[in-house]
């Protein structure tokens, strides 16, 4: 027991200043840093972001997005509607973070940004994304008879 006291006090030493040593950054921040899911550092990368604006409404924009993230396996471990940002890994084993931001243009046109730290990930990422958001929509057409 006297063993498990000393190694909690010692734990809170370590774990107590990281919030802290992360500059100006608020603790929740800090902590969401020290656990690799803080998107402050994408969002400071979007003035290098790769951007492109497509004819879709914010909340379709936004759903289709979600949808083609997941159908290309990225790991979204953020995903905020009002914030107006999705925040992936690559893959579930490639842990590199990637933004994705949108930016509500008019009523039927949303801009997206993807913005990361890596530029091979943010163009793998951008590159999917968009041209999968630029696919026309697949209807079935029923053949006339004549």
């Amino acid at each position: 027991m006297r063993k498990l006291k000393i190694f909690l006090i010692i734990l809170s030493f370590i774990f107590y200043p990281l919030p802290f040593i992360s500059g100006c950054a608020t603790i929740t921040e800090g902590t969401k840093g020290f656990l690799g899911i803080s998107t402050k550092e994408l969002e400071k990368q979007r003035k290098n972001a790769i951007i492109k604006t497509f004819a879709y409404d914010y909340f379709t924009c936004f759903t289709k997005t979600s949808d083609i993230l997941k159908s290309i396996n990225a790991y979204i471990y953020k995903k905020d509607i009002k914030d107006k940002l999705i925040a992936i890994y690559v893959s579930s084993e490639d842990t590199t973070p990637v933004g994705i931001f949108f930016k509500e243009i008019s009523a039927s046109s949303t801009q997206i940004e993807v913005s990361s730290l890596s530029s091979p990930a943010k163009e793998l990422i951008a590159n999917k994304l968009f041209s999968a958001l630029e696919e026309p929509v697949k209807t079935e057409q029923k053949e006339q008879q004549q």
